[in-house]
């Protein structure tokens, strides 16, 4: 490569820079640009509520009822009697709460029970209540215990 090659190349690289540095100081010297304020109608568009689709589907009503399924809630039981079955807990607890599953838990070897058991209510805000409740109360001759169930770990 030639002398006078390599001095058009450096010439090249040099009006690059040259350049690149008057951009630079173009865009420096450029006050800032005020924000554009727009509003959500503009960047959505005329979009309906859910409550008025559900309400132009539902046939006009004036309200409309959004509800989740209800969420079961498990509840620990303890200090049961040994004569307590499944089906007198669902009993006991059935009166304060709608109950999905009574169970007492029995000893695999024996059959015995193991004085504690698991009551799940239908829905997880029934649950307060009913602790409040059936805490500390008189089931089958024991005063029993009820707590949310934890996980065993």
């Amino acid at each position: 490569m030639s002398t006078f090659e390599k001095r058009a190349r450096e010439d090249k690289r040099a009006e690059k820079a040259r350049i690149k540095e008057q951009r630079r100081n173009e865009k420096r010297s450029m006050a800032p640009a005020a924000p554009e304020v727009i509003s959500a109608a503009e960047v959505i568009g005329n979009v309906r509520s859910i409550e008025e689709v559900l309400r132009e589907i539902s046939g006009g009503g004036s309200q409309v009822s959004r509800s989740a399924p209800a969420i079961p809630s498990k509840l620990f039981v303890g200090s049961l009697s040994d004569s307590t079955t499944s089906a007198s807990l669902r009993a006991h607890f059935e009166a304060h709460c709608t109950v999905a599953e009574a169970v007492v838990i029995t000893d695999r070897g024996t059959g015995q029970t193991r004085n504690f058991g698991f009551v799940t209510a239908a829905d997880r805000k029934d649950a307060p209540g009913v602790i409040s409740a059936l805490h500390h109360s008189e089931l089958d001759g024991n005063r029993i215990v009820v707590n949310i169930a934890t996980e065993n770990r």
